[in-house]
């Protein structure tokens, strides 16, 4: 009997689904937010009274709105990849390159976030150039946070590669750049 959390509507699922529903608000926000300060700064520049903390703002925040759209495209599994090699291999190879290849990424954000989260000490008396009350480890601990968010979705998937033995995808009937001559 497979627990609750493998089945296709168990647990697991519904909190990957939660856990996507607020990383969309997230962005969304973010996008929204960015798209008012650009705006705001079209508008000032227009009349001649331009914004000293626009470009940098707009600048960390087009960051902050990259970090977090890819900890989103990491729940969706939308990011770019080439899975042509483990879809043509045979199911147990697939399987195995599928699980390390996941370890592989859980490895590279939990050391992006550990640097990102040492740093954040040493760039504390920084600030920014145009808003000097705005610490710089305040605009840099999106790398940090956002890798946690990844980790959490990688995690999850993993999850789902160990559990699921038939979570991978299945050999492709056709290659993708047959579809592109």
């Amino acid at each position: 009997m497979q627990s609750e959390a493998a089945l296709p509507g168990g647990a697991l699922d519904r909190f990957r689904r939660r856990y996507g529903a607020v990383l969309e608000i997230v962005v969304m926000v973010l996008v929204v937010a960015l798209a008012a300060e650009v705006t705001l700064g079209v508008v000032f520049r227009a009349i001649g009274r331009s914004l000293a903390w626009y470009d940098e703002v707009a600048s960390f925040m087009l960051a902050w709105l990259t970090f977090y759209g890819s900890a989103l495209a990491s729940v969706k599994r939308a990011h770019i990849s080439c899975p042509e090699l483990v879809e043509n291999a045979p199911p147990r190879v697939r399987r195995a390159l599928g699980i390390v290849a996941q370890l592989l990424v859980i490895a590279f954000f939990a050391l992006l976030g550990w640097v990102g989260a040492a740093i954040l000490p040493i760039i504390a008396g920084d600030s920014l150039v145009s808003l000097p009350e705005v610490s710089m480890a305040v605009v840099q601990s999106v790398i940090p946070i956002s890798c946690a968010l990844i980790l959490i979705a990688e995690v999850l998937h993993l999850v789902e590669l160990v559990r699921r033995p038939g979570s991978l995808p299945a050999a492709p009937a056709s290659a993708l750049s047959d579809g592109l001559h």
